[in-house]
């Protein structure tokens, strides 16, 4: 087969070609995005816009077919200050991965890669995989990654202007490479807001500590920083996914089959 087959999402394939990939290869990647305010100068599919790239790029790399991104989740702490949020519950988001990873498993897959792309489903997005892995245990192996935490070197570039990162120089860098369209160049001078959240003790939503709902330094940003940081990040997911494509749990079936019966079956 065509390596060129992996590179399409299976959104695009008639379902005889994806039971082929299934053949090929049984993990699937799924990227979580968000549909959110990005402050003034970043499009509010930001986070999917890199989500999806990301995955399509790594997926390519490694040969590992890619499902539908997921473009509304779990953003509720930006709150309805700002038009463009569209948020599902954090229990609804948990609900719905683990009735979608039960579908990939009844219908072929026995792996499953989350890839996240938004800070507020990191949370919700633990609770599901927690629940998945024992619901389907010894049928579907589940795992999570965020993209902005893939390594040290990659977190250090998105927090190095704020560390409760949203719209900072790390996403808009990524934006001018990816869709430089979508990026309000005229509004980007005036778009930084600091991090305030360093000494505190709660926790706040986001118009609580942001005026404009960017958090970090958007007017920093450049596409050659994108450019980099994209490599970076695909070269990284890539090596992931190849690891993922065989890795195997550390014990033997006999150790713990029959183990999900004791929990939510």
């Amino acid at each position: 087969m065509s390596s060129t087959m992996f590179s399409i999402c299976i959104e695009s394939l008639p379902w005889p070609k994806i039971r082929v990939l299934q053949e090929v290869c049984p993990l699937l990647v799924l990227p979580l995005g968000a549909t959110e305010q990005h402050g003034p100068a970043l499009p509010i599919n930001t986070d999917t816009v890199i989500a999806q790239a990301l995955c399509r790029e790594a997926c390519t790399r490694a040969n590992v077919a890619m499902a539908p991104v997921m473009p509304y989740t779990s953003s509720g702490g930006h709150t309805t200050k700002w038009p463009g949020t569209f948020s599902i519950t954090p229990k609804t988001l948990i609900d719905s991965l683990v009735q979608w990873a039960k579908w990939a498993q009844a219908t072929g897959w026995t792996k499953l890669y989350i890839v996240n792309a938004h800070a507020g489903n990191d949370a919700p997005m633990r609770v599901a995989v927690d629940q998945i892995r024992i619901e389907l245990m010894g049928r579907l192996q589940v795992g999570y990654l965020n993209t902005f935490f893939i390594n040290s070197e990659i977190e250090a570039h998105f927090t190095q202007d704020a560390a409760d990162l949203h719209a900072n120089k790390g996403e808009c860098d990524l934006m001018l490479h990816l869709a430089p369209e979508s990026v309000d160049q005229d509004a980007l001078p005036l778009s930084d807001d600091p991090d305030r959240t360093g000494e505190t003790v709660f926790s706040y939503p986001v118009s609580q500590t942001s005026l404009n709902g960017t958090t970090g330094a958007p007017s920093l940003g450049n596409a050659a920083d994108g450019k980099r940081l994209f490599e970076s990040m695909s070269r990284a997911l890539a090596a992931k996914l190849e690891k993922a494509k065989v890795e195997q749990a550390p014990l033997p079936k006999e150790e713990w089959v029959g183990a999900p019966d004791l929990f939510y079956n």
